[in-house]
């Protein structure tokens, strides 16, 4: 990881500074004056460049303004955060146009500091990956015809300015559609800011979208621009648009209509020139309908619809995707990249991908790394992938319980799972059927035992929907341990259990982890 480059002729805050980010193991760089940081930006080679950097903004020998003006011009970039005593506060708001990432008032609070600063770390390293798959990948594969008629339409929106609405399913790509609008538009010099609304809280949402004043709430210390600002001269995209409070949505259709909006706690119109492309996996004309969409908003988003296909859909691109994407996962991990057989292949064609495209992808970058040879065989495919072709009606190769004698070999059988299969007491007890499974596969240790000993608990005490019980305590303890693990942050926990952010936020909503 790059260095976060700290620069403030005060040496007691530099010490500070390093030491705290060096105990959350980030490396850092300082400076005293900005004509050294300017030097030093100028012979840097691109990865040995700042990751973030932290300057304060009066300094002998130079203006920590003057600073990110220079920086900003050549790096426009890098997250720039701007150290001031209370008493600059007016004079650095000026600077808010020049991109500074945000403000950090003197005194400040060191954990405080630190959390900001890996916030503008995070926000840039996804910036880092957008933009490397932008760049070294395709846009988007798929040579299914549904896929084509998609190509086709941001064909035809290319020199377009038109607002678009995406539909279709969770992880079907809508986010990759809307960079591709951004990309062939006339707008693809401009920035493109993508925002969740599902994923933020009610509370917070407004403050995103069109920013506070200084003051407007309880720890509003400074003036922050919302996303509407950072898009201007750009496009805005805003995801899951049909989760967005009720109240909000009359704030965005007078966006919409004439560009002006009031930042939370502010009196002057703000005025700004974006592009709103948004995007739902919902019927937005039932729940217009249901009261909870205004019609208005509605159709001031429906100008032009694109429908993105599931992946069932387009079966026929699963092939060359699972190809793309273990390649990718090599790539990512720094390994050779993996082969997947005929038979594998054609396993993965026939399952339904209920996550569709993410599904895939993420099931690659499993395989990437969890698969025991360098060639993909079926019997190497993740658990949901078999257990998903079974509820569907596939067979399944499974272990069945026999009553031969425990050292005849056991054989590869289909099951069919609508088939009459004996109960347990047909053929022997549970606890004889346990004791043969320790014999074949060894016995369970630690935390395995005891799932199996509340699962038979549970089973023998006749509890209903015993699978929903247990299912919801492990995921509950699995995202709380990777939430403790990165001190809270969800997009880190989220990446370090391989799911996306939008699946870790709904799972702590239904889970009730808030």
């Amino acid at each position: 990881m790059k260095p976060i480059w700290i620069v403030d002729d005060d040496q007691s805050i530099r010490f500070v500074l390093e030491k705290a980010l060096l105990r959350e193991h980030l490396p850092t760089r300082s400076f005293s004056n900005p004509r050294d940081v300017l030097t030093a930006l100028s012979t840097a080679a691109d990865d040995e460049g700042p990751q973030i950097l932290v300057s304060d903004i009066r300094m002998p020998g130079g203006s920590g303004l003057d600073l990110l003006e220079k920086v900003k011009a050549k790096h426009p970039g890098l997250p720039v955060i701007i150290m001031t005593a209370f008493s600059d506060l007016d004079s650095a708001v000026s600077a808010f146009q020049g991109g500074a990432f945000e403000y950090l008032p003197k005194p400040f609070d060191l954990p405080k500091a630190v959390e900001l600063i890996r916030r503008a770390v995070e926000e840039s390293q996804r910036e880092e990956v957008a933009e490397e798959r932008m760049a070294e990948s395709p846009e988007m594969l798929g040579q299914a015809p549904a896929m084509q008629d998609v190509f086709r339409a941001i064909g035809r929106l290319s020199q377009s300015n038109v607002t678009v609405m995406i539909t279709g399913e969770s992880g079907s790509g809508k986010e990759l559609v809307a960079r591709a609008l951004h990309k062939h538009s006339p707008r693809a010099d401009g920035p493109f800011v993508a925002i969740n609304t599902a994923a933020i809280p009610k509370d917070l949402l407004e403050s995103e979208l069109f920013g506070h004043e200084r003051g407007a709430f309880t720890g509003a210390q400074t003036m922050r621009r919302g996303r509407f600002e950072q898009a201007d001269g750009g496009t805005l995209f805003l995801d899951e648009i049909g989760d967005m409070p009720f109240e909000l949505q009359t704030r965005l259709l007078r966006v919409l209509s004439d560009g002006h909006f009031y930042r939370v706690g502010g009196h002057s119109a703000v005025k700004s020139n974006v592009r709103v492309i948004a995007a739902t996996h919902q019927n937005l004309e039932q729940r217009v309908k249901d009261g909870v969409f205004r019609e208005d908003l509605f159709h001031r988003l429906n100008v032009i619809r694109l429908r993105l296909p599931a992946l069932r859909e387009r079966k026929e691109d699963v092939s060359m995707l699972t190809r793309h994407f273990l390649q990718q996962s090599a790539k990512q991990l720094g390994v050779e990249p993996k082969r997947i057989s005929d038979s594998a292949l054609g396993w993965l064609e026939g399952f339904g991908f209920p996550g569709n495209v993410r599904q895939l992808e993420n099931i690659c970058h499993w395989l990437t790394v969890m698969a025991p040879a360098q060639v993909i065989e079926r019997k190497d495919l993740p658990p949901e992938v078999s257990q998903g072709r079974a509820e569907s009606g596939e067979p399944l190769l499974v272990k069945p319980v026999l009553t031969a004698a425990p050292e005849a070999q056991l054989k590869d059988v289909p099951l069919d799972p609508h088939a009459h299969v004996p109960a347990l007491h047909e053929a022997e007890d549970l606890s004889h059927v346990l004791a043969r499974a320790a014999a074949a596969h060894g016995p369970l240790e630690g935390w395995e035992a005891e799932l199996e000993t509340e699962a038979v608990a549970l089973l023998g005490s006749g509890q209903p929907e015993v699978w929903d019980t247990l299912t919801r305590r492990f995921e509950s303890r699995l995202i709380l341990a990777a939430l403790a693990n990165t001190k809270g942050r969800r997009i880190e926990a989220a990446q370090k259990l391989g799911i996306g952010r939008n699946t870790i936020t709904r799972k702590i909503q239904e889970l009730g982890l808030e």
